[in-house]
């Protein structure tokens, strides 16, 4: 945009919302017709007199962020009862929209983890916050903030399947050179994943995590492979599972959770990380495990 130009507020949202959280102190959007004048340095003059980076701009003059998060509830990150979505990430979602006085808005219109990055990066969204793995093929389309949560990978072992298949050998030597079959959720980050760290293996995706589960239960393949905290929960959740399943943590391998932002607003990015330095709430798989007992 050429310096000194002058822009209309735009008056339509920047995605269709499953669910509104309004914030006590959003302000009124401005008037379709009101003009904010771009300075010589890119940023707008919003017609209260504040200066803004565009994508500020649009998101105050909208009054409303919204945030790109799977239709599929991942507690206790997401989850919806009775209308009400609630959960880690919507906290964080909620904050930043109060930091910026708007309201929330969330589109849950992803059925994949890949689908939620595709929402954000075709505009459909201002940030996406939602159980988000960084990977080289997302940063492609989107950029990532830093990590609000470091987990380790890890594999859940069948028990039986997995001692047929070792022969005798220890864990840590066959899991180094692993050939056998291992399950991942198809379009999550584990897919990608699976092909460096076990690259001789023979991969079978499932359409969903309950899905990959019950076909580990029956032996269709002798190790899923996720983050830490869902195979960690498995047991949790069971704790009979024990008897049949078997936790592996790869504690030099970690899945950085991100909040992702369109790669055509830096200033929001920077935004987002200065916020995440500043929140007092540091989340481990300690906490998680502990958040799904409320």
């Amino acid at each position: 945009m050429l310096a000194g130009a002058v822009i209309l507020a735009a008056s339509t949202t920047a995605a269709a919302a499953a669910t509104s959280t309004p914030s006590a102190s959003a302000p009124a959007p401005a008037p379709a017709s009101a003009v904010m004048v771009t300075t010589p340095t890119g940023l707008v003059r919003m017609p209260d007199g504040r200066l803004l980076a565009p994508e500020f701009a649009r998101i105050v003059n909208r009054g409303e962020l919204v945030v790109a998060v799977l239709g599929v509830d991942q507690p206790p990150f997401f989850e919806q009862h009775e209308g009400v979505l609630s959960g880690i990430d919507i906290d964080i979602a909620k904050e930043l929209a109060a930091k910026l006085g708007v309201k929330v808005s969330f589109n849950r219109g992803a059925s994949t983890f890949d689908a939620v990055v595709d929402l954000l990066a075709s505009g459909q969204a201002d940030l996406a916050v939602s159980k988000l793995s960084r990977t080289l093929s997302r940063a492609e389309i989107i950029s990532f903030s830093t990590p609000y949560i470091r987990l380790h990978r890890a594999l859940l072992l069948n028990r039986v399947k997995f001692a047929q298949f070792a022969r005798g050998r220890a864990v840590p030597d066959v899991i180094r050179s692993y050939d056998g079959t291992i399950g991942v959720v198809m379009n999550s980050s584990y897919s990608a994943y699976v092909q460096t760290n076990f690259p001789r293996a023979r991969v079978t995706s499932y359409p969903s995590w309950d899905a990959l589960l019950k076909g580990l239960d029956a032996g269709e393949v002798t190790a899923a492979y996720r983050d830490e905290f869902e195979v960690k929960h498995v047991l949790k959740r069971d704790p009979t599972a024990s008897l049949r399943l078997r936790v592996v943590t790869l504690e030099d391998l970690d899945d950085t959770i991100a909040i992702g932002v369109n790669v055509s607003a830096p200033a929001l990015l920077a935004y987002v990380n200065q916020f995440l330095a500043e929140r007092s709430t540091k989340l481990d798989v300690t906490t998680l495990l502990q958040a799904t007992d409320n």
